[in-house]
């Protein structure tokens, strides 16, 4: 049995060696350290096993997966916050992983779906499970992945919310925009909106946006939501306004973090007294607007769309503007 000693700082330190395994560890009271020493060697006699499901709780599986997995991904600090949301929630946290059931998730779910959105829990649904898969696939502390038998929710219906010219105008005056020089963030902000309204790009994409990604007649995005870069053409609308930007930042565009662009905008739609849109609905207008005039294959290719199906996500035009056209 391992044996812990004393530091000169007056902590107390252990290391043990199972099954060709050595760790070490430094804590504040003998007791601490002993408490570890045994916990850890039976955790790794377990595991060599195979049954490491049988010594690990749903949380020790949530807080690797924050360490681990989240820093690996692009929206990690989104993430980070989910996965502590997630000790919050009636999951059985201290319950050993091997006996988690599909009962127990199937119970959690029925308990957000009293009070959240369907989109808001089969989000939280799919990250619990991809934790789930990686301890399956790849720690091996399970046999089977429980989520994959819980039912889930039918799909929210999509948004149809076009951001009409008065509401615009209405922004543009809450963030203080003018036709001279950008010389406030708010009025970065409103540049980015109406970049946005041009072009279909999202907050993400127009915030990583830099210099040496404006190439004239396009600009080139190296990542987006779907993990894949593309090319987004400018009319000469959009290439006006994305000049303005010089001067306001050397390396961003339009100098923005995604969290500031939202909380700003979020402001002044609050201060312009209109309701009911984001900064994202602005990505769904430019799509109904592009549709007038581009074949569908190529507002696929604008908005980085694989399916020509996900064209019916963002264009809803009117039956009467259909009519007129007829």
């Amino acid at each position: 049995m391992a044996t812990a000693k004393k530091t000169p700082q007056g902590t107390w330190r252990i290391q043990i060696e199972i099954r060709g395994v050595r760790e070490s560890g430094t804590f504040d009271t003998k007791r601490e350290a002993d408490a570890w020493a045994a916990r850890r060697a039976t955790e790794i006699r377990e595991q060599a096993r195979g049954n490491a499901g049988s010594v690990k709780t749903l949380r020790d599986a949530l807080r690797r997966y924050a360490e681990e997995v989240s820093p690996t991904k692009r929206g990690e600090a989104k993430e980070l916050i989910r996965l502590k949301a997630f000790e919050r929630q009636a999951l059985p946290l201290g319950k050993l992983i091997g006996q988690l059931t599909t009962a127990d998730l199937a119970a959690w779910r029925d308990s957000r779906l009293a009070v959240n959105a369907r989109g808001s829990v089969l989000r939280d649904m799919t990250l619990l499970g991809s934790v789930l898969e990686v301890a399956r696939r790849e720690w091996q502390w399970i046999p089977a992945n429980p989520m994959r038998d819980v039912k889930r929710p039918a799909n929210p219906d999509h948004r149809e919310r076009i951001i009409t010219g008065p509401e615009i105008r209405r922004m543009l005056r809450a963030l203080g925009h003018g036709r001279g020089r950008v010389a406030s963030v708010s009025q970065a902000v409103a540049m980015c909106f109406l970049v946005a309204l041009a072009t279909g790009m999202r907050a993400g994409e127009l915030c990583a946006l830099q210099w040496p990604d404006v190439k004239g007649d396009h600009v080139r995005l190296h990542t987006s939501k779907t993990g894949q870069g593309r090319d987004v053409p400018l009319s000469a609308y959009a290439r006006r306004l994305i000049t303005r930007m010089k001067g306001w930042d050397a390396v961003s565009v339009f100098g923005l973090q995604s969290q500031t662009l939202d909380t700003l905008f979020r402001r002044a739609r609050d201060r312009a007294g209109l309701a009911g849109f984001t900064f994202h609905d602005s990505r769904h207008t430019a799509a109904t607007r592009m549709a007038q005039k581009l074949h569908v294959l190529d507002l696929c290719r604008v908005f980085g769309w694989k399916r020509t199906d996900q064209a019916l996500t963002y264009y809803n035009t009117k039956a009467s503007d259909l009519a007129r056209r007829l």
